[in-house]
């Protein structure tokens, strides 16, 4: 049975698809709206598009969080290069299977198994429900949502949202710049406040880093107040952006600039 979506909540076994066709506002929305521009938001929320690199990321999702093998459709080539091999995977996607290569598979089981054998982070996703789907309106009227990988009310360490991040580095001193570019620390504190509304509960968020290559490190890393803080600032300016532009029906692009100066690192090389 499919699940309905209700105003507020929290639901259980609601589809991705579902979840992502709802007209409310994601932490990748506010990501967009903060970082870029409200023409960028409407382009990419008008223009969903699938990108085969998120699949090995979606596998080890299914793999770490729930330990389900049965999404996964496992395709013996040694790339997509050939026609065979995209016509099997892309019968694959057109099943709602995600098609991986025996090798790129291999590399998931063994984050599955780095992970599972990283003491905070199996602690952290040995509770809790995965991939819940929260939704609630912030107080501006604006319908908001968020979904997280794992979700543990009564863990024995506190109330955590863990996220599942597979990067290229998991070292937590160059996690920092990794949370600014790619929006992290608004995300951290969307979710934080997202639980807070819907449950009542203030939950801690844990960011569960996995390498995509050997020797698969793993690390668990939070963000400091500081960076919360101007998450939801940022946040803040997102939602007050996307409230505009809906009443107004107008998604602008650039604004326009003052004077552009150079670089400081450019001036000194001058």
């Amino acid at each position: 049975m499919t699940a309905t979506i209700a105003e507020t909540g929290l639901i259980d076994g609601l589809s991705n698809e579902a979840y992502h066709s709802h007209d409310s506002l994601s932490a990748t929305g506010l990501k967009i709206l903060a970082m870029q521009t409200p023409a960028h938001y409407r382009h990419r929320m008008d223009n969903p598009e699938h990108k085969a690199i998120f699949d090995v990321g979606t596998a080890t999702h299914s793999l770490v969080l729930e330990d389900d093998h049965s999404k996964i459709q496992r395709l013996d080539f040694p790339d997509w290069k050939t026609k065979a091999a995209r016509e099997e995977r892309d019968a694959a996607y057109a099943k709602g299977m995600v098609p991986l290569l025996e090798k790129d598979y291999q590399v998931v089981l063994a984050m599955r198994d780095s992970v599972a054998g990283h003491p905070v982070a199996r602690l952290a996703l040995t509770g809790g429900k995965a991939e819940q789907s929260l939704f609630w309106q912030h107080e501006s009227g604006a319908a908001l949502r968020c979904r997280p990988d794992k979700l543990d009310l009564e863990s024995p360490i506190g109330p955590i949202v863990s996220d599942l991040k597979s990067t290229v580095n998991a070292d937590p001193r160059k996690f920092g710049k990794t949370a600014f570019d790619l929006g992290y620390f608004q995300q951290d504190p969307h979710y934080r406040d997202g639980v807070h509304q819907v449950t009542g509960v203030r939950p801690d968020f844990l960011f569960i880093l996995v390498e995509k290559a050997p020797p698969y490190l793993v690390s668990v890393v939070e963000l400091d107040a500081e960076a919360i803080d101007l998450g939801r600032a940022a946040n803040a300016r997102a939602i007050n952006t996307y409230n505009h532009c809906r009443a107004t029906n107008t998604w602008p692009g650039y604004p326009q600039a003052d004077p552009i100066s150079l670089p400081t690192w450019a001036t000194r090389e001058a």
